[in-house]
């Protein structure tokens, strides 16, 4: 039996074994929902403790495992909660019913209570736990059985979250902070560390080269070469990475033709773009006497700038196999996609997550694990394959630049009568198994050349380029037209939040500019175009722990700015207020957000996810922007690709509006769109002329004040 209010990952594996095994000592809860630094680790016991009436130490997580694990996709695109928990709740709701009937049949007519992982009664204080009791219904076989049950909010199958998540702390947080709980610690017997050579830019190709010259280097044990890839190994990792860094500069490198450097306005309008009209609703009402506003806004090419490097571990297994040790986001579908570039079959190879520095999307995490699983194989050892900076910040996908022109009409009331887009950016997605062709670096260069994949982008309401780019207030029209860009001179593919960055960015500013042409209050511009309850509850909390009604006329280098949106018109909500000062450069002091993620599962795990696309969003739109020349990508290091610092941190506060019995909402990118919106709002206030073009970096703010706002 099924429904359709079923997870999906349910319906899909719909076994109980799939998701809980019971053993000796305690439980097993599977998910395909990793690890990312996003906390879901925590959020996945906490619901499984709940659910089942166990504590913590009882339960064991294994997540990321193709071979023990359900297949859930990707973790991404902030729905770890939205999908992971609300599967492994069903499944714990189907164990519990199961165990609760064999209790039953033990103690017929007693009242039963749970906890611990103890099913007990008046009758039988000691109880039996979950163990004792499936033994007893052995015949029943609970691993086959079915998930059939979808939990009414009003029974007792629905978990009450308790907002204490003292007991249901991140499992993973004591051994990173002892320093051996990122795959970079992993090490195995006989292994070798190798680095792979790279050019500065991801489609570089080795012109010439003296193998002879790179095998003598000190520290290189072996020296593979497939096709145009290129590889050194040896055992010890210091000499190794001396020996990378040299072997670089050894090697003659063909780069692509690229584009000069420019802005984002610039380099999406000169290339070939695909038009069509992506989104049309409503009809305009031009009023007599309206005025109306065009504006243009944009955002550069982003890298990920994580802290820790790309890293893989791969050992060779028993026959052709290969068992491989990733943070990739998509240990299923990077399973097959390596194994089809190495002519494997999917199950000679068991991939496992194992976490990385932290994760914003697809980075080089599943280029690195196919660069460890392709070494392993040829030299037959056990490989530890390490990115420098260089490839991180060169030859790892980055997001893509997006460039948004708005059209809005006003009529003599000050209200919106129609709005209008036009939104050009590439693709925000090309990881493994998405789209023809293959997305592994490395098998572009093996020979013979795996085919790239064909740009294509998702399409609404998701939406990659176009996240968010339909507005979400009340409007009687709107269009959005989509220019999507295929070729682009970088690697491009997801970071966190996709196109939603850029299109917020573009709406908020514009509401604004907007709200200023009519006469009107940014807040109460924004309200009297939002009828959703909950969109301005979160937008009024924010004005209030802001003072926004009692600001001041701001300028001279002051400015408090508002920015708001709903994460793909359909997860959580976010208002976001900052206070700027503006001199030399801009000086984020104060940050306030207000969340609506509806019913919140882990309350720390939210606010650290909150907190963490508030502070990064301000790098993006403060300092980041990735450079290139005809000799590659110039911004390879953290002088040329500077980031946000620990003395830049503003003071940031949050409320977190909690709304027990509504289905949990997506959180982990909500807030970096609202967080551009603000902070541009700001800096307009503060300087009255507006920025128009990301990021808001000093010498860019010079010019803007030296051409007078145009």
């Amino acid at each position: 039996m099924s429904h359709p209010e079923l997870p999906a990952s349910i319906l899909s594996h719909p076994r109980l074994g799939d998701w809980i095994r019971i053993h000796d000592d305690g439980l097993e809860i599977r998910s395909g929902k990793v690890e990312l630094g996003q906390g879901i680790s925590a959020a996945l016991i906490k619901t499984a403790c709940l659910a089942l009436g166990v504590t913590p130490a009882q339960v064991q997580l294994v997540a990321g495992d193709t071979v023990n694990s359900p297949n859930e996709g990707y973790t991404s695109g902030s729905q770890s909660i939205e999908l992971g928990v609300a599967a492994l709740h069903h499944a714990c709701v189907a164990l519990r019913q199961l165990a609760a009937a064999a209790a039953a049949e033990c103690w017929p007519g007693e009242l039963l209570t749970v906890g611990g992982g103890v099913f007990c009664c008046a009758a039988q204080p000691a109880g039996l736990s979950y163990r004792e009791l499936a033994a007893a219904a052995a015949d029943a076989d609970w691993p086959a059985q079915r998930i059939d049950h979808w939990p009414d909010p009003q029974s007792a199958d629905a978990v009450v979250l308790a907002q204490d998540d003292s007991a249901f702390v991140r499992a993973d947080l004591a051994l990173k902070l002892s320093g051996a709980g990122f795959i970079h610690d992993l090490v195995r017997p006989g292994m070798l560390h190798a680095r792979v050579l790279r050019g500065a830019h991801a489609l570089s190709r080795p012109r010439r080269y003296d193998a002879s010259a790179l095998r003598a280097l000190a520290g290189v044990q072996h020296l593979l070469i497939e096709g145009e890839f290129l590889a050194l190994a040896g055992p010890d990792e210091a000499s190794l990475v001396v020996a990378a860094a040299a072997a670089r500069l050894l090697v003659d490198w063909e780069l692509p033709e690229l584009l000069p450097f420019d802005d984002a306005e610039v380099i999406l309008t000169a290339l070939p773009a695909v038009t069509s009209i992506a989104y049309s609703a409503g009809q305009a009402l031009p009023k007599k006497g309206a005025k109306r506003l065009v504006r243009r806004y944009s955002r550069p090419y982003i890298a990920h700038g994580a802290i820790g490097t790309c890293c893989a571990v791969a050992e060779p297994a028993e026959g052709q196999g290969l068992t491989l040790w990733t943070h990739s986001q998509g240990v299923f579908q990077l399973r097959a996609e390596i194994a089809q570039a190495l002519d494997l079959a999917p199950a000679a190879l068991h991939l496992i997550h194992q976490p990385g520095s932290g994760c914003y999307g697809h980075n080089g995490a599943d280029d690195v694990a196919f660069d460890a699983a392709l070494i392993a194989l040829k030299l037959k050892t056990a490989v530890r394959v390490v990115w420098s900076r260089e490839d991180e910040l060169s030859v790892a996908p980055v997001g893509a630049a997006g460039l948004v022109e708005l059209h809005a009409g006003l009529d003599e009331q000050g209200m919106i009568t129609e709005w209008q887009a036009q939104v050009w950016s590439h693709s925000h997605l090309s990881r493994p198994g998405w789209g023809v062709g293959m997305n592994l670096l490395g098998a572009w260069a093996c020979d013979p050349a795996k085919p790239r994949p064909v740009p294509t982008d998702v399409p609404l309401p998701a939406g990659g380029g176009l996240r968010n780019a339909v507005p979400g207030y009340d409007l009687p029209a709107v269009q959005i037209k989509h220019h999507f860009v295929a070729s682009a001179p970088l690697r491009v593919s997801a970071l966190r939040s996709l196109g939603a960055h850029a299109n917020v960015f573009a709406t908020e500013s514009f509401i604004d500019e907007l709200a200023a042409a009519a006469g009107a209050d940014p807040l109460d511009f924004r309200l009297r175009h939002l009828s959703d309850p909950r969109a301005r509850r979160t937008l009024e909390t924010v004005a209030a722990l802001s003072g926004w009604r009692e600001r001041g006329a701001g300028g001279e280098g002051e400015g408090l700015g508002l920015g708001f949106a709903r994460y793909k018109n359909r997860s959580g909500y976010c208002a976001v207020a900052i206070e700027v000062r503006v001199e030399d450069s801009v000086q984020v002091r104060r940050v306030w957000c207000a969340v609506d993620a509806g019913a919140i599962v882990h309350h720390d795990g939210l606010l650290n996810q909150v907190e963490g696309g508030i502070l990064q969003a301000l790098s993006w739109s403060l300092k980041e922007s990735v450079r290139w020349g005809q000799e590659g990508v110039l911004s390879a290091n953290w002088d040329e690709y500077p980031i946000l610092t620990f003395a830049e941190v503003p003071e940031v506060m949050i409320e977190l509006l909690d709304q027990p019995g509504k289905p949990s909402l997506g959180a982990g990118e909500l807030a970096a769109g609202p967080v551009a919106g603000a902070l541009g709002n700001a800096i307009a206030a503060a300087l009255g002329l507006r920025a128009r073009h990301l990021p808001f970096a000093p010498e860019r703010l010079l010019a803007l004040v030296h051409s007078g706002g145009e």
